[in-house]
């Protein structure tokens, strides 16, 4: 489609295309989503896409193709994609919006074992650039197992479909865990740019399409007050908590393969930490804000496998209380060994070895069936070198030392109640110098009065645009499995006993030894 075939089009009164002009809208191109009978299909990615339509932030002739194992019509496709809107979707449907969209949805089936069994796949495809001028651009989504990840891409460049003509773009976005470990992250990468260049491959991860994980960006690197004091000068400490009250939630035979320092640990939690502890880029392109992680996440120091254990506290839940209801421990749970040593909670202390941070530890935190779900990140300043305000500060239990003086805490809330605190000191009212800690709070839904838009719709939004800044790049993926590696081998040269799991109830905040792990320190998890 041509730039004046673009521009007229916008004129045109398309529910998909009102609003044009508030903002980036890609180039016409089709998604194919394998795996597209799955969950995250029906629950996040047409759901996103459909909230893109609805904000005319999709392009004229924009297609979805479901592709997948499952014999299915095009019609029951679209059915089942609406219950999915309808159910799990930000925006309410409406009929003029879903009509345009719907006629993009296609649906295939393909077998990969099968020398034509892509074929309904190429016809769909040419047909869709005939009728809607998808101009032969494609991004590949795969929603499919990991295992499957490395065949798929090679199979799609075997039959010319990685690579674009005529001035068009070929993408893939593939899900984590992207490897269980650094040779294995290693092997895959050189498996996929054997069909994908690493300018074409969209490594996804949703915690990146949070706004509040934007905003960490905003906030350092637009607001002078703040830059100067984030660093070992001024930073006694930093928490990074991902907490979920969930369980597994019928993923137990994933679970029992990843645990939690492969789930969350080594993507979502290496990347909060590489963003809060980043350099400032010079510029706000894409290589050079992924340059700046990679340096940060370069600048870690490793935990050698011999010293995993002093450096870490793995955990894993028994039966307990979650919101007044009774629920299963961890080896109850179906797919589960009922002698299973897997973790679901791990905590550790992490260095940087660099002059902003040197001395200065980042303590990491994740569990499933913690007592709330919340990610936040919290930066504790230093203390106040000297108080005059000794035996002032008002507690519920009388005055205390003046070194009891809450220090500084800034609070970035990702999930849920997405906002940021901080925690200062201030007089209470009255006669007598009497000191109490108070909160600065910043809330997104009363500060702008809008609703966020949730992290798929941005990242796939990029994805179409070509903006890789929010995607994962081969070497920050490798980084992160470098320092997550040698903690993993250090765990299994020293497996804990089946004796020894579970060791914290559901519900609970974690094992005992996580607090101790922090008090050795003289310090403490902040409490929620």
């Amino acid at each position: 489609m041509t730039d004046t075939a673009v521009d007229e089009s916008r004129t045109q009164s398309n529910p998909l295309t009102e609003g044009l002009r508030q903002g980036r809208i890609p180039l016409p191109c089709v998604i194919v989503i394998f795996g597209a009978t799955g969950d995250l299909t029906k629950r996040k990615l047409v759901p996103g896409l459909y909230a893109l339509a609805a904000d005319g932030l999709l392009p004229p002739g924009f297609s979805i193709v479901g592709a997948g194992r499952t014999e299915l019509s095009t019609d029951e496709f679209r059915a089942a994609m609406r219950e999915g809107v309808e159910k799990h979707g930000r925006v309410p449907v409406r009929e003029d919006v879903w009509n345009v969209f719907a006629d993009g949805l296609r649906y295939c089936s393909y077998e990969l074992d099968q020398e034509d069994g892509l074929r309904a796949l190429h016809e769909i495809l040419n047909e869709l650039d005939r009728e809607r001028g998808t101009g032969g651009n494609r991004i590949f989504y795969f929603s499919i197992p990991p295992s499957g990840v490395a065949a798929l891409a090679e199979r799609l460049g075997a039959e010319g479909l990685s690579q674009a003509e005529g001035g068009g773009f070929r993408r893939m976005v593939v899900e984590k865990p992207f490897g269980r470990d650094l040779a294995s992250a290693r092997e895959l990468n050189r498996q996929l740019h054997i069909a994908f260049s690493e300018e074409q491959i969209f490594r996804i991860d949703h915690y990146l399409g949070k706004e509040t994980v934007q905003n960490i960006l905003v906030f350092r690197f637009a607001n002078g007050i703040f830059e100067p004091l984030w660093n070992r000068q001024y930073i006694d400490h930093v928490q990074i908590l991902v907490a979920e009250n969930i369980g597994l939630e019928g993923r137990g035979g994933y679970y029992e393969e990843s645990g939690a320092l492969r789930d969350i640990i080594q993507n979502h939690v290496m990347q909060l930490m590489a963003i809060v502890g980043m350099e400032a880029p010079s510029n706000f392109h894409a290589e050079t804000v992924r340059d700046e992680k990679v340096k940060l996440l370069r600048a870690v120091r490793p935990i050698h496998p011999d010293d995993a254990l002093s450096h870490t506290v793995r955990g894993e839940y028994g039966p307990g209380w979650i919101d007044g209801e009774r629920v299963r421990g961890y080896r109850e749970e179906e797919g589960v060994n009922r002698d299973s040593v897997r973790e679901t909670f791990v905590a550790m202390k992490v260095d940087i070895d660099n002059w902003r941070w040197a001395g200065t530890p980042f303590y990491l935190r994740t569990g499933k069936r913690l007592p709330k779900r919340a990610t936040e990140i919290a930066i504790q300043f230093r203390r106040v070198p000297h108080s005059p305000f000794g035996g002032n500060i008002a507690t519920p239990v009388g005055l205390l030392p003046r070194d009891s003086i809450d220090p500084n805490l800034l609070i970035l809330r990702i999930q849920p109640d997405e906002g940021i605190t901080l925690r200062v000191s201030a007089k209470v009212p009255g006669q007598s110098m009497r000191i109490r800690t108070v909160n600065m709070d910043f809330l997104y839904g009363s500060a702008f009065l809008k609703e966020s838009p949730e992290a798929y719709e941005r990242l796939l939004l990029d994805c179409m645009l070509g903006d890789p800044t929010l995607f994962a790049r081969e070497d920050e993926v490798e980084e992160a499995w470098r320092f997550c590696t040698a903690i993993l081998d250090g765990w299994r040269a020293h497996p804990p006993g089946v004796a020894d799991f579970p060791n914290y109830e559901a519900g609970s905040w974690g094992p005992p030894a996580a607090r101790d792990f922090m008090a050795r320190d003289g310090r403490q998890w902040r409490r929620l």
